[in-house]
């Protein structure tokens, strides 16, 4: 597999966890602790990505934790803080048409329930409460991923309508 194919988003690096070289992990998976299912993850940090081996995960008040291979200490695992963790869509598992990545709705027109354009599917905002999808078109919507709100997505046709008015202005 070549390092250049696109990588799918599972979460990023957080802050050193002790003094050998783990690290906190922010998972985006479903459940979180799904991320460790793979083996070696991509770092992307500044435009370059690395492999690493994961050699041992754990958890740290509710937090998810990681063991990188050749990451040793503190300050080595300090230069990977910030960094993206992905990997290659071809290691993830197939979906059924009901279940969907984040990264296929990137660029996916979004539409209401009235038939009105809201704008295009830009990027997901991770907050404590929920997923937000970040829609951006003639002004910008945040509108909550749950089913609540996301009531078709239809891939082939790259819509997604959603249960969500525009204000009025």
């Amino acid at each position: 597999m070549s390092d250049e194919a696109p990588l799918i988003e599972l979460g990023c690096v957080g802050a050193p966890y002790g003094v050998r070289g783990w690290i906190k992990v922010r998972s985006y998976t479903d459940p979180p602790q799904r991320i460790f299912e793979h083996r070696t993850l991509r770092l992307t940090q500044n435009g370059v990505m690395r492999s690493y081996a994961i050699e041992a995960t754990g958890k740290s008040g509710g937090q998810l934790t990681a063991k990188f291979a050749g990451i040793t200490d503190r300050d080595q695992a300090q230069t990977l803080r910030g960094a993206v963790i992905g990997v290659p869509r071809s290691e993830l598992p197939q979906r059924d048409e009901k279940e969907f990545y984040r990264a296929d709705l990137i660029g996916c027109e979004v539409v209401n329930l009235a038939g009105e354009q809201l704008g295009v599917v830009q990027h997901f905002l991770e907050t404590p409460q929920q997923v937000l999808m970040v829609v951006r078109g003639r002004q910008e919507f945040w509108v909550p991923a749950v089913p609540r709100h996301l009531r078709r997505i239809d891939l082939e046709a790259r819509r997604v309508t959603v249960d969500w008015s525009i204000a009025a202005d």
